[in-house]
């Protein structure tokens, strides 16, 4: 059953709608009935302000920097190097690089392991369980991600004004945050 509704519509709205069926090939009705049934869906990013994270992703991806990678595709790359044993030294070498890169950067970004490790739970390399003190429980979705972090973070605070003590486990790692002059 169809309902009928009368609609008006400004003149930007208008063109709005004459240019999207001119482009689609669709008619009006059922482009007015797509656009609310995706608003609908999507009230309420469209009604608030978009959440921080949203902002963040949209930072990091629109610098051209960063993309998205299905979590997947890391595991397999990461277990790949793992295959023979220890981890390829040519991927070892490069990914400290990336590393002592970010070290520089991360020197005047982030005042300490907290701040990183917030980050680094965003981007979706981990997450931090519990924190007590400047202590921090971490967990990992694999043994491969575990290595790769937690030298990727020991490398990348090598500037800041902090020492950490890391503690591996199976898929957990506890990570203690001293400063460096105690």
């Amino acid at each position: 059953m169809t309902h009928r509704v009368t609609v008006s519509l400004d003149d930007e709205t208008k063109a709005a709608l004459e240019t999207l069926a001119s482009e689609t090939g669709r008619g009006q009705s059922e482009l007015v009935r797509r656009a609310l049934s995706f608003y609908a869906a999507n009230f309420e990013a469209a009604s608030e302000r978009p959440s921080d994270n949203l902002e963040q992703y949209y930072r990091m991806l629109s610098s051209g920097e960063h993309v998205l990678l299905d979590v997947d595709f890391l595991h397999a790359f990461l277990e790949h190097l793992y295959a023979g044993g220890d981890p390829d030294p040519a991927f070892v070498e490069a990914a400290d690089r990336v590393s002592d890169y970010h070290a520089r950067e991360y020197e005047a970004r982030f005042e300490g392991i907290d701040e990183l490790l917030e980050w680094l739970s965003f981007c979706g390399f981990l997450e931090v369980r519990d924190e007590t003190g400047g202590v921090y429980h971490v967990v990992f979705p694999s043994e491969a991600i575990q290595w790769f972090m937690t030298r990727f973070i020991e490398r990348s605070t090598a500037s800041m004004p902090i020492e950490l003590e890391i503690e591996r486990g199976v898929s957990k790692t506890i990570v203690a945050e001293r400063s460096s002059d105690e």
